[in-house]
């Protein structure tokens, strides 16, 4: 099975500590679906620069297809980051090439080739969300992170099986009605990460809920992106729901166990 990711990348920069990695929210998801297996693609725009290099060196290494990886004359995007406790701590944000970020029509077509394609709110690729959606047989998945009020979110439901949200106050009457509000919308799954809670899923019929597997946190940068990555693997092998939901677990409790944001 194929899986493109189609979005951001950057570059993490821990300037007190002196550390960095390459990443960005569908770099991580598919690193670490392929990590469980998976072909996976990328579809994004990278900086000349030594960053832009490091970015593709490190994923050619790990075997991510980059035929559809631009390289645009500038700077990659960084985001400045601090750890304290093992919680990251997001500073400022440099966009770089991202900014002016666009997916031609061959991306498209690429894209649409694949069994899953995934995408995050940051990404861009919602405005070609729809037209993906047109061309593609394949499951279409999306994370819009805290965001639950972005404009996004209503515009691009009706594209998403699977959407992903991050909420911090636990299950509630409120996250459970903004799920089955997406399923009436058109998603499959209507997926909230709760941190250490779990998570919380409703399909249109029912509510899934699952806690976490207890580890030593290091960093928990790459938490919800790896919960993710194992969600939509159990999804693409025919998972039920509540092995899909202990996949992603698993996985994001083997990932915050490393500093980088994706399992070593």
């Amino acid at each position: 099975m194929r899986a493109a990711m189609i979005g951001d990348n950057c570059i993490d920069y821990y300037e007190r500590i002196g550390r960095w990695y390459p990443t960005g929210n569908v770099v991580d998801t598919g690193v670490n679906m392929k990590k469980l297996g998976l072909d996976v693609s990328l579809i994004s725009t990278t900086g000349t620069d030594e960053n832009g290099q490091l970015m593709a060196s490190t994923l050619r290494d790990l075997g991510i297809d980059l035929s559809h990886l631009t390289v645009q004359e500038g700077a990659t995007a960084v985001t400045f980051m601090d750890l304290v406790d093992g919680e990251r701590i997001h500073g400022d944000y440099v966009e770089g090439v991202l900014e002016h970020m666009a997916f031609s029509e061959e991306d498209i077509r690429f894209a649409a080739e694949h069994d899953l394609i995934h995408s995050a709110l940051w990404g861009k690729a919602d405005q070609v969300l729809g037209e993906i959606r047109k061309r593609s047989r394949g499951v279409i998945s999306f994370d819009y992170a805290d965001r639950l009020e972005d404009p996004v979110v209503l515009r691009t439901a009706s594209y998403v099986d699977y959407g992903f949200f991050s909420y911090h106050f636990g299950r509630d009457q409120f996250i459970e009605d903004f799920l089955k509000d997406m399923v009436t919308r058109g998603m499959k799954h209507a997926v909230a990460t709760l941190g250490e809670k779990g998570s919380l899923v409703f399909d249109g019929k029912k509510y899934y809920e699952y806690g976490v597997f207890p580890c030593e946190v290091v960093n928990t940068i790459g938490a919800g992106d790896s919960f993710i990555a194992g969600y939509l693997h159990g999804v693409l092998n025919g998972l039920s729901i509540e092995k899909c939901q202990e996949t992603g677990a698993k996985l994001a409790s083997e990932v915050i166990g490393v500093f980088g944001p994706w399992k070593i």
